[in-house]
């Protein structure tokens, strides 16, 4: 295995830092490295807020629901989806440019997304740790308020940044034969499989918590299905100009 390979199979998520702060030169590289990423037609369609307020801070931290990590880490980041930028440049070239379609929508946060795997990728290879922080949209409209976001961009998702003062484990994926499918979806083995990961999740929590978390992968995807589902995304794109069309 190469280390490439080996550095992102070794990917945790980080929520306790060390009080060293990141060199500002270190976090420009992070973010050259995630422009570097692929693309949809060179739009880059991304813009990345480091939020360095400390008021700021922890009013986001309260506004993802309560991440203490968020105030504390040495750079958070909000990524965000970005079509104002291109469509203004389009428009300016002469283009009777059309906005707020779905498929901007989907090309802004795909791009903003591999953008920020790319830091993230970057970050690791330089021995920093990092969290994801999607509990921003939680509150997406006054988080977009207290980074004066304009029309047609929005937050995706924040990022905590810093040197780990934890190690844990590395928490288990499901099989690679779960979901690499050749030629056609088959699920015909779906059930069996996800309770064969169920177990595995068990023992890895029971491991973890010294026996006081007694739970698995399905047990911990409830919520997301029924009441963490965020319903109010769909009017807040609509009013910041994703209208879906």
């Amino acid at each position: 295995m190469n280390a490439t390979i080996e550095l992102l199979q070794s990917h945790r998520s980080i929520r306790k830092f060390t009080e060293q702060k990141i060199p500002r030169e270190l976090l420009h590289e992070l973010i050259r490295a995630g422009q570097c990423a692929a693309t949809s037609n060179h739009v880059q369609a991304y813009s990345v807020i480091h939020v360095t307020n400390p008021e700021n801070r922890q009013a986001i931290a309260e506004l993802a629901g309560g991440q203490a990590y968020i105030a504390d880490c040495s750079d958070f980041l909000v990524f965000c989806a970005d079509m104002k930028r291109s469509t203004n440049a389009a428009e300016r070239a002469g283009a009777e440019v059309v906005r707020g379609t779905t498929e901007q929508l989907v090309v802004a946060s795909v791009d903003t997304a591999l953008m920020a795997q790319n830091v993230a990728v970057a970050a690791e290879s330089e021995r920093l740790g990092l969290c994801y922080i999607g509990g921003i949209r939680n509150n997406p409209a006054e988080v977009s308020s207290l980074l004066r976001l304009p029309e047609d961009v929005y937050p995706v998702f924040g990022m905590c940044l810093g040197y780990p003062d934890q190690n844990p484990e590395v928490k288990p994926r499901l099989p690679v034969e779960s979901i690499l499918m050749e030629d056609y979806y088959r699920d015909d083995q779906e059930e069996q499989q996800v309770s064969g990961f169920d177990s595995t999740m068990n023992e890895y929590y029971r491991e973890r918590s010294g026996g006081n978390k007694d739970t698995n992968w399905s047990e911990q995807l409830k919520p997301l299905f029924t009441t963490k589902l965020r319903p109010h995304m769909q009017g807040f794109l609509q009013g910041k100009g994703f209208g879906l069309k």
